[in-house]
């Protein structure tokens, strides 16, 4: 359904290195940067997500979220623990939860500019920590 998606950040350094943990950790990495933009995705300049330098930039209000497919509930733990030490903020640590569905296994971050994410995965082929 979508192509891609697009974020305004006002420091692109620090979301580039936010941004490269908790995707890296979901198997994406950057697929093409200038001074203005990185793109993340697996394939050379097809990005799935981009981070625009803007200076205005500002996340949506606190209905909105993004969540990520992981392949596993290894890889949601660390998209949970590569955030946290490139400068994101606890939304949630990794775990089941329940009232999603038996096998939902997620982790919530706040980025450097506040924008809210997730990793999830409802694979049952891997075992909780």
């Amino acid at each position: 359904m979508l192509h891609h998606l697009s974020l305004g950040v006002r420091d692109l350094a620090a979301s580039g290195t936010f941004y490269d943990g908790t995707m890296g950790a979901l198997g994406f990495r950057r697929v093409f940067e200038d001074d203005d933009a990185i793109g993340y995705g697996s394939v050379d300049d097809q990005d799935i997500l981009c981070l625009k330098l803007r200076a205005d930039a500002a996340p949506p209000g606190d209905g909105f979220h993004l969540a990520f497919a992981a392949p596993t509930r290894a890889a949601v733990d660390l998209f949970h623990s590569a955030g946290m030490l490139a400068g994101g903020r606890d939304n949630g640590a990794p775990g089941l939860r329940e009232e999603y569905g038996p096998t939902y296994y997620a982790a919530f971050l706040v980025d450097p500019d506040g924008y809210r994410i997730e990793a999830v995965t409802k694979n049952e082929a891997t075992v909780a920590p």
